[in-house]
């Protein structure tokens, strides 16, 4: 009895292996079975001792009906140089606009750009940590003050499903475009939305807070002499925010 138990495990495991599929993964590994379920948000794989796995489908690159089917149809150096290049960079692009807010309790608009790199993989989740510059105006009537802010940057989805909330948080220092004031510390966090196009590709709508400080060149004139005088501001910026991953 025990020797029929082990060739009819030997026939299954025959049969699965004849009708097997195999799994590229976006960290490079290749996994080997047969689905016995998939959808757009996981694949579930059973290997020939019959136990099964569940892979989010977002880090399937792609998916072999026969594991010779590398050998024949492509490279597979090709392909594994393919997987490994999409890990190393990924790009964040992120529009804003939104109001910004002084200490005098003047009010004005604010827009900005920001452009990011970094990796958006880190065990096996799509978090993305990196850095970059940006182009922030702010706008009060007549005056004007334009920024360009360097910063260290995270983006963090809560879930790994295509539809997930999202939260980020950047610092760095705001170097002023002009002559007339001196840049300072900036600050960023937000919340929102992030759907996953691909495992390569997001887009995300999100809700921001921006801080800036700065400080304004002024020129007084006291008994007849001018001099120059530096006086602290702290911009804060609220608004919504676009991001693309890619």
């Amino acid at each position: 009895m025990r020797r029929t138990l082990s060739i009819l495990s030997l026939i299954c495991a025959f049969i699965l292996c004849a009708h097997a599929e195999t799994l590229i993964l976006r960290t490079g590994a290749r996994v080997r079975g047969e689905i016995v379920f998939q959808n757009d948000e996981v694949v579930i794989l059973r290997d020939a001792d019959g136990a099964r796995f569940q892979y989010p489908r977002a880090d399937v690159l792609e998916i072999l009906a026969d594991e010779s089917e590398t050998s024949t149809s492509q490279d597979p150096e090709a392909s594994t140089e393919e997987i490994t290049t999409s890990k190393k960079i990924s790009i964040l692009l992120e529009l804003a606009g939104g109001v910004a807010v002084n200490p005098n309790e003047a009010v004005g608009g604010a827009f900005s750009v920001d452009l990011l790199v970094g990796t958006h993989h880190i065990a096996d989740r799509h978090l993305f940590v990196g850095g970059g510059l940006g182009y922030h105006g702010l706008f009060f009537g007549a005056d004007k003050f334009n920024f360009l802010p360097i910063q260290a940057a995270v983006r963090i989805p809560f879930t790994e499903s295509k539809h997930a909330p999202v939260a980020g948080l950047a610092i760095g220092y705001g170097v002023a475009l002009s002559k007339n004031y001196l840049g300072g510390l900036y600050a960023s966090a937000d919340i929102g939305y992030r759907y996953q196009i691909n495992p390569h590709t997001a887009v995300a709508v999100v809700a921001f807070a921006q801080f800036q400080q700065a400080k304004i060149h002024l020129t007084e004139t006291m008994d007849s002499e001018p001099f120059v005088n530096y006086v602290g501001r702290n911009f804060l910026m609220p608004g919504i925010k676009i991001a693309l991953y890619f």
